[in-house]
């Protein structure tokens, strides 16, 4: 068949939320695709910081993080972009003010509250990231770094509504569910990131294979002719969603490459 690029989501779709590692059979499946000479990608919500070494172990052919606002290719950096230094300032002092949990997620590292929050989804983050080494240098008081984006808890009492107007014409909050949102750049997707990939190659999105489970995968399964969904995935990729896999746990990468006769 003629080449194509594959596009991944990380948590949930190469990466089990379960075992907290890539199944054996998506790193066969996906060392036989690269041999048919077809290209594969990272695209995650995640920062560059933040990729974890269960991924890294399989060489992609690059990393597209940030919900797009930083682009890699083996190793050459293709495009970044972080939110102007005094804005993110401004952006979480308004986060503060308004009662939201935050996390700040930069290219070098991501930056937590400076105490223990309310908020236990945010902590039990902060947990895994230290285990990693990441969060752990500086918080989010210290407004001493830059960052590409925002992950925003919220609950009873926060004022959401004031600190989503507050994000104007340059931020936008993507809906993650369970009142959580990532707050990212406007202009910037994962849809954009796939874009840029396929006009570098001078394809069109009739090449374009993503797969993803959540609801921050929704731009890319508008943009990708060939739209793939994990079997545990939100209902809101349904509408766009071309063909349902199995889950990441149950061979679903395999799977669904042999179903389009990828390998």
């Amino acid at each position: 068949m003629e080449r194509a690029i594959l596009f991944f989501d990380i948590d949930g779709t190469v990466l089990s939320e379960v075992t907290k590692e890539v199944p054996q059979s998506a790193i066969e499946a996906m060392e036989k695709v690269r041999a048919e000479g077809h290209l594969l990608f990272i695209n995650t919500g995640r920062t560059i910081c933040s990729i974890p070494t269960e991924v890294r172990k399989f060489q992609f052919d690059g990393y597209l993080c940030g919900c797009g606002t930083y682009l890699t290719e083996h190793d050459e950096v293709l495009l970044k972009s972080s939110i102007e230094k005094q804005r993110g300032i401004e952006l979480l002092r308004k986060a503060k003010e308004c009662n939201l949990g935050v996390i700040a997620e930069g290219q070098e590292d991501c930056y937590f509250p400076g105490h223990i929050s309310r908020f236990d989804r945010l902590e039990s983050t902060r947990r895994y990231f230290a285990s990693r080494g990441i969060g752990i240098e500086q918080s989010l008081e210290s407004e001493r770094f830059e960052y590409d984006k925002l992950f925003v808890y919220v609950d009873d009492k926060s004022d959401f509504d004031s600190f989503r107007e507050y994000l104007g014409d340059d931020m936008e909050a993507l809906d993650r569910g369970g009142k959580a949102y990532e707050v990212i750049q406007k202009g910037f997707s994962k849809a954009t990131a796939c874009q840029f990939i396929m006009e570098r190659y001078d394809m069109d999105a009739s090449h374009a294979y993503v797969f993803g489970d959540s609801s921050n995968d929704l731009a890319m399964f508008e943009y990708a002719e060939h739209a793939i969904a994990m079997g545990r995935h939100d209902s809101v990729l349904d509408p766009y969603a071309e063909f349902v896999t199995k889950t990441v746990e149950n061979d679903g990468i395999a799977y669904a490459m042999k179903h389009y006769g990828l390998i």
